[in-house]
């Protein structure tokens, strides 16, 4: 709390100062004190100009507002330990679990599929999704027809036009969208797997380390699987 003189306030009112007062100038205004002092403003101020004392009331003013800045620090500090708490608990639930993030890369496990999604602002005549792999080649057509506005979902089973299995390892998909004679890309989104994650500082967001991406921040994470 701020440091305020009470000897010159008891000084101003014309009273002798305590000898708590008088041993400790300068120091700082509790409670009881602050109460003190308003009881004998009070009690010993001229009738005619009543609260006329300006330092007086700009040291009560100090008073609340420096206790009310400490009750908010409080306040604070406790929201901020409970939300920590609920990062580590939300941490804790998502090492293992598949989650679906915005992305045209997708990672191949061995025996396993890709899955993802197109978002569609709108409803198409036609969406056609293409796999590459990283050397650009396409090495998968999935015809998915008409569709409506929304999320549509696709998923690769691994395996190139012939039906052999192809490696393990980080593919791209893209969405050819048709509205009649209209062609456009469509919003691509991966399935990924959560290997770790770290808690944020400072009240920065979760960070996700996700399978054949890297790290990705929570706030992109679109589902959770």
């Amino acid at each position: 709390m701020a440091d305020i003189d009470t000897n010159n306030i008891y000084t101003q009112l014309g009273l002798n100062p305590p000898t708590e007062a008088r041993t400790k100038e300068n120091d700082e205004l509790g409670q009881t004190e602050f109460l003190e002092l308003m009881t004998a403003q009070l009690t010993y101020q001229d009738p005619l100009k009543p609260m006329e004392n300006g330092d007086f009331l700009g040291q009560m003013a100090q008073f609340g507002t420096v206790s009310g800045i400490s009750e908010l620090n409080n306040t604070f500090s406790s929201l901020s330990e409970s939300f920590q708490s609920n990062q580590a608990l939300q941490a804790s639930t998502l090492v293992g679990r598949r989650v679906m993030v915005p992305s045209s890369n997708g990672y191949l496990a061995s025996g396993e599929s890709l899955q993802g999604s197109v978002e569609l602002a709108q409803s198409a005549s036609k969406v056609t999704i293409t796999i590459e792999n990283q050397a650009s080649q396409v090495v998968n057509r999935q015809d998915l027809g008409a569709q409506q506005a929304g999320l549509i979902d696709f998923e690769w089973n691994g395996m190139d036009a012939r039906g052999n299995p192809l490696p393990a390892g980080e593919y791209r998909v893209a969405a050819e969208v048709r509205r009649g004679n209209e062609v456009s890309a469509g919003q691509m989104y991966t399935v990924v797997d959560v290997e770790s994650v770290t808690l944020g500082v400072g009240g920065q967001d979760l960070t996700l380390s996700v399978s054949g991406l890297g790290d990705i921040d929570m706030n992109q994470v679109r589902k959770i699987l």
